[in-house]
C-alpha cells in the first residue's frame, strides 16, 4: 500500500491518508482468514474504527469536496465495503494482494471455511471499481467482468538506498561483501522455508557450511529447526525491527525468495524478491510462471520444492565469484523496472482517465 501511494505522489496526484489502523500484525490478520470464527473477537473494534474512518472522511469532504478517487488498501476486505458507501459514485481502488480464500487454503483451511472467505473476496472485489493485483496469475482469479489491473508490488524507497549504501561501503573499503545468505519471511507454506532448511544440510553433507541467517517466524518454523539440528552455520532471527531489515539484508550476498510447490506459491511474486533484489543481493527463487514472467533474467530460477536444486544453486554462485557479481548486478538491475513511480503509472493514468 505505502508503494502504491508514494508512487501516486511521484506521479503527481495528491494524497491525503484517512487510517485508523486495526492493531493486528500481518500475521493475525492472516490467521484470521485461516480460522474465520475469530472473526467475531474483533468485530466491535472493527465497528469502533469504521465510526472513526467515516467521521474523518465526511469531514474531509466537508473542507475539500469529492475526491477524485478512493484507495484502500492493503487487506481491505472490509474497509472496502464501508469506502463504497461513503464515497457513492465515486471510483473506488481495492488493493487486493491477498485471496482470503487462497491464502486461509494455503494456510490448511478447507471447506465452509474457504468457500466464506471465497465469498468475502467477491464482495470485496465487487464493491470495488478496480481491482490492483500483483500477478496475471491472481487476476484470473477475478472474473470476467470485473475490472483489473495488474501492478507488480515492488520495493520501497529505502530497500534501494540500503543497497546503495551497502555498495559504498564496499567499494571505500570500510566493509568486505560477503557470502551469507539470508531469508526473511512469516514461515508460511508458500514461502517453502523447510526446503531452505533440506538444502543447508545438503550442503554441510557436501563440506559446505556458508552462514545463513533465517529471519522471522511462523508456521514451518518449528520444522526449519528441527531440519537444522547440529548446523551451526545457520542463525535464527526470530525478530528484526522493520527498519533495520533493509541494510540487514543488503548485507548478505545471496536472498532466498519462496520455494514451495503450493497452488498459491505459484500464483506470487513474494515482495522480498523486490525488496532484495534492490538492495542488491543476488536472489535465488523457484522457477514458476509469474516469478520468470516479471523478474526475467534478474534472479537464479530453481525447480520448485526441490532442496537439492536449491543447494545446487548455491554452490554454483558462491564456488564462482565473477557468477555472483553478475547474479548482483542483474538482480539491482531489473529491480530498477519496480521502483513505486513506474509501477504506479498505468493506475495513475487510470485515475486520470476516470476523471474525464
Amino acid at each position: 500500500m505505502g508503494i502504491l501511494i508514494d508512487g501516486l505522489r511521484a506521479n503527481g496526484c495528491e494524497v491525503t491518508e484517512i487510517n485508523h489502523p486495526l492493531e493486528l500484525s500481518t500475521a493475525q490478520r492472516v490467521d484470521i482468514l485461516r480460522k474465520p470464527w475469530k472473526l467475531f473477537g474483533f468485530a466491535w473494534d472493527l465497528l469502533g474504527l469504521w465510526r472513526a474512518l467515516r467521521r474523518d472522511a465526511r469531514a474531509w469532504m466537508r473542507r475539500h469536496g469529492r475526491p477524485d478517487a478512493v484507495l484502500v488498501g492493503y487487506m481491505g476486505h472490509f474497509d472496502v465495503l464501508l469506502a463504497r458507501r461513503l464515497f457513492r459514485g465515486i471510483p473506488i481502488i481495492l488493493d487486493h494482494m491477498i485471496f482470503a480464500g487462497d491464502t486461509a487454503k494455503d494456510r490448511g483451511a478447507h471447506g465452509l471455511r474457504v468457500r466464506l472467505l471465497n465469498r468475502l473476496d467477491r464482495m470485496a472485489i465487487g464493491s470495488a471499481t478496480l481491482t490492483v493485483l500483483d500477478t496475471q496469475e491472481h487476476q484470473l482469479m477475478c472474473r470476467p467482468g470485473d475490472q483489473t489491473m495488474v501492478i507488480p508490488v515492488g520495493a520501497p524507497a529505502e530497500w534501494y538506498a540500503a543497497g546503495s549504501a551497502e555498495a559504498a561501503r564496499v567499494a571505500a573499503g570500510e566493509t568486505a561483501r560477503t557470502n551469507d545468505i539470508v531469508f526473511y519471511g512469516l514461515y508460511t507454506p508458500l514461502q517453502g522455508a523447510p526446503v531452505i532448511a533440506k538444502a543447508a544440510r545438503e550442503l554441510a553433507r557436501r563440506g559446505l557450511t556458508p552462514h545463513f541467517t533465517l529471519i522471522g517466524k511462523g508456521q514451518d518454523y518449528a520444522k526449519v529447526r528441527t531440519i537444522t539440528h547440529g548446523l551451526d552455520n545457520v542463525e535464527f532471527r526470530e525478530w528484526v525491527e522493520p527498519e533495520d531489515l533493509p541494510a540487514l539484508v543488503s548485507s548478505h550476498a545471496i536472498s532466498l525468495g519462496i520455494f514451495s510447490t503450493t497452488s498459491k506459491g505459484l500464483h506470487v511474486v513474494p515482495n522480498k524478491v523486490y525488496q532484495s533484489m534492490a538492495a542488491g543481493c543476488a536472489v535465488i527463487t523457484s522457477d514458476t510462471a509469474p516469478q520468470r514472467r516479471v523478474l526475467g533474467d534478474g534472479v537464479v530460477y530453481v525447480k520448485p520444492g526441490d532442496p537439492k536444486a536449491l543447494a545446487d544453486a548455491i554452490e554454483g554462485l558462491l564456488g564462482d565469484p565473477e557468477a555472483l557479481k553478475v547474479a548482483q548486478v542483474k538482480a539491482l538491475e531489473a529491480s530498477r523496472r519496480f521502483s513505486s513511480d513506474i509501477i504506479t503509472k498505468p493506475l495513475y493514468q487510470w485515475i486520470l482517465h476516470s476523471m474525464r
